[in-house]
């Protein structure tokens, strides 16, 4: 995982009434599927990533230089060149889209307004229309004005926070917080910020009295919070900020077209390849150190068996014999940059163990890791009593993301990682012990490799159009299915949310139009029909340079359609049985997002049709699970706690008189919000979590196996 620039508590403000902030984390990483968290989540970065091509000292911070790198301005004419004759809409940088990326940029850098004064933006103003102009001339100055006043602010601001926190605050007052900077202004002065900053504070304070915390507790952690912040944001590099920047530019033609700088890039690959090269370990800072926050089962560092979770990182040495380097008050990033290597090469930690307070030296060998959770994982449930008096057995299929080793695939590798690959012998071993049905939970699936989706469906149907492809030239192609049989063509369930984007829905949509089995979940999925190619910017595209690299521009290139001319863009893929969810009534699906594409159509692709769903069968599969439901107090729970989510939703203000905040939070469930959370991270590590819902998905695919009896449609024909 890696930590998101904008990272801030103040944009966690709303927190425990709503779920913006973790939308705006999966708008922004949907290829991570990450969500940023509450209020004291910590940053967290895989020190088991690929090869560390940059060491600590290479990148400048942009608090110690005096303005834009010229090496930079290579990168700059390459994104613009690429973006203007390769995006599928053909798009210019013009006045429009400085204006959108202007406000994109000031929002990604200070989102809830808690820095920036009023007087600042209209020192900016002048730029809204001219980015476009600067970018021609691959200026990026305005970024460096600004991000410099940001750190200005910031180094005023965070002491009045710190002052705050060890300030007394009265919460019987009767006031409140606005959850949404966009219903309000900057601040006409420092006065102002400092009144917001008590008032985020306050919230703090109310969210952790209310979760059992002391005030001394709450004030040590926040104090730890904001000088983690402080260091982070303060160390904030030329690479990140030109990122950030571009990333606002081309955010304002669509808002899956994104610059990666070389570390973001990387991290990339390792998510689609789904192996490491490292230690096996993930990192968070905590008030200036490095802390060992997980081990990776199986990695070098747990099968070392001495580096502990908790345990702090104070120094790295490599083996060449050169001095180590403390870590103390480093980014985060830059530590993870020394640990990191190729497999068989030594690192040297020092590590102060949290068991003895005592430094140890432990050298360990980097080696390869796999990442098995992140890849497809099965699981057989049986439950309930068959006719014969056997229990079902369903098939259970976690799959996060559809993945693909590119780099073993091109270097002729024959175990290279893909989706299919791992579909393939997950349901052969089904076959061999006789399951009645697959569930597919692609609930949690935010995409991936656009071949593996094609490939992967047709593990489900015996050839045929899976998905038609659009490109900038209006010229349209079949993606198909050529391999000839199927590895599964018993019943198949595929689980869905707002969350199951591109890739996976996708998969879903063929399976619909195929009519080969039932989707089930949320009413929709998230509504991401667009393709986007991921471009290294090497030579010749951007001159070879010995001492960096120059990372890659993730491009919308194409928009995809279902076998049937449907688009999934804003739209997304309609489930045939829906459950009750919160995610359901979350605003996070494409259509919420700035400056997304608009849906459209084409004509259909012939395509068979197995007719293992009709209508009739939709409407009886729904009224069983809609009765089972009622009588279920669990989903009684949820559904109120939904309807108090959707009363509250439009309501942006927290009040901060602690009876009323109290009260609020009771009404709205909101403690739920942190066992859905943690739920959620339950679910990641288990192939099938025993939930209510799990179980109530589990029923309608038995009662969708019995109707499949009754038609004699067991098996796709």
């Amino acid at each position: 995982m890696t930590a998101r620039r904008n990272f801030d508590p103040h944009s966690n403000i709303s927190k425990k009434f709503t779920m913006r902030t973790r939308i705006q984390s999966i708008r922004k990483r949907s290829t991570r599927k990450a969500f940023l968290g509450a209020l004291l989540t910590s940053f967290v970065f895989a020190v088991h990533g690929m090869p560390s091509t940059l060491m600590a000292d290479d990148i400048a911070k942009v608090r110690d230089v005096s303005g834009q790198p010229d090496a930079n301005r290579n990168v700059i004419r390459a994104v613009r060149q690429l973006v203007e004759r390769t995006h599928i809409l053909h798009p210019k940088f013009d006045d429009l889209v400085s204006s959108h990326g202007f406000d994109l940029f000031l929002r990604s850098v200070d989102p809830m307004k808690s820095y920036f004064l009023a007087s600042d933006i209209e020192e900016f103003k002048p730029y809204e229309t001219m980015l476009d102009d600067l970018l021609k001339k691959n200026d990026i100055s305005f970024a460096y004005i600004v991000y410099k006043r940001y750190l200005e602010r910031l180094d005023q601001v965070i002491p009045i926070i710190h002052q705050q926190i060890d300030a007394k605050h009265d919460f019987t007052i009767a006031e409140s917080i606005t959850s949404d900077a966009k219903e309000m202004g900057y601040a006409k002065d420092l006065n102002e910020l400092t009144d917001r900053a008590r008032k985020t504070i306050k919230l703090n304070f109310l969210s952790k009295r209310a979760d059992g915390k002391t005030d001394d507790e709450i004030r040590e952690s926040l104090h730890k919070l904001y000088r983690t912040v402080y260091n982070t944001k303060s160390q904030f590099d030329v690479d990140e900020l030109l990122e950030l920047y571009l990333t606002s530019l081309t955010n304002a033609l669509d808002p899956h077209t994104t610059y990666m700088a070389p570390q973001e890039q990387e991290e990339f690959g390792v998510h689609l390849k789904l192996e490491l090269k490292g230690i096996g370990a993930t990192l968070r800072p905590d008030d200036g150190a490095t802390i060992v926050e997980t081990l990776v089962a199986g990695g070098a560092a747990d099968l070392d068996g001495r580096i502990k979770v908790g345990d702090q990182i104070v120094a790295v040495a490599q083996d060449d014999g050169s001095s180590p380097v403390e870590t103390q008050d480093m980014k985060l990033k830059d530590v993870v940059k020394m640990i990191r290597g190729e497999v068989g090469t030594r690192v040297k930690l020092h590590v102060k163990t949290k068991a003895t307070g005592t430094v140890q030296v432990y050298e360990i060998t980097r080696a390869l890791i796999k990442l098995e959770d992140l890849g497809a994982r099965s699981e057989i449930v049986e439950d309930g009593t068959k006719s014969d008096g056997t229990p079902y057995k369903i098939g259970y299929i976690n799959l996060p993301s559809f993945y693909l080793d590119m780099d073993g695939l091109r270097a002729g590798k024959k175990n290279y990682r893909s989706t299919t690959r791992d579909l393939e012998e997950i349901l052969g071993n089904f076959k061999a012990k006789n399951v009645d049905a697959v569930v597919l939970d692609l609930s949690r699936n935010g995409g991936g490799s656009l071949p593996e989706s094609v490939s992967a469906t047709g593990l489900f149907i015996d050839q045929g159009t899976v998905v038609q492809v659009k490109s900038p030239d209006g010229k349209i192609e079949s993606l198909d299915d050529e391999k000839k049989g199927a590895a599964w063509n018993g019943p198949l369930v595929v689980k869905i949310s707002q969350m199951s984007a591109s890739a996976s829905e996708i998969f879903a949509g063929a399976i619909q139009d195929y009519q080969r089995g039932i989707i089930v979940g949320d009413p929709k999925t998230h509504g991401k029909g667009t393709v986007q190619t991921l471009i290294d910017l090497v030579p010749p595209i951007v001159p070879s340079s010995d001492s960096k690299k120059s990372g890659a521009l993730k491009l919308t290139i194409q928009q995809f359609y279902l076998p049937d001319g449907r688009s999934t863009q804003l739209e997304g893929v309609s489930a045939d049985v829906v459950l009750p969810s919160i995610t359901a009534k979350l605003d996070i699906s494409e259509s919420d997002l700035d400056y997304a594409l608009p849906v459209d159509k084409i004509p259909a692709r012939p395509h068979k049709n197995y007719h293992m769903v009709d209508s009739a069968m939709k409407v009886m599969l729904q009224q069983a699970a809609d009765a089972r439901i009622l009588q279920n107090p669990e989903f009684e729970k949820l559904i109120s706690k939904i309807d108090a989510y959707v009363k509250g939703k439009d309501d942006k203000t927290i009040p901060l008189k602690e009876s009323d905040f109290l009260a609020r939070r009771k009404e709205m469930n909101s403690e739920k919000e942190e066992d859905e959370t943690n739920e959620a991270k339950a679910e990641q590590k288990k192939v099938y979590n025993n939930t209510f819902y799990n179980q109530e998905l589990i029923r309608v695919t038995r009662d969708y196996v019995e109707a499949l009896k009754v038609n004699n449609k067991l098996t796709a024909k």
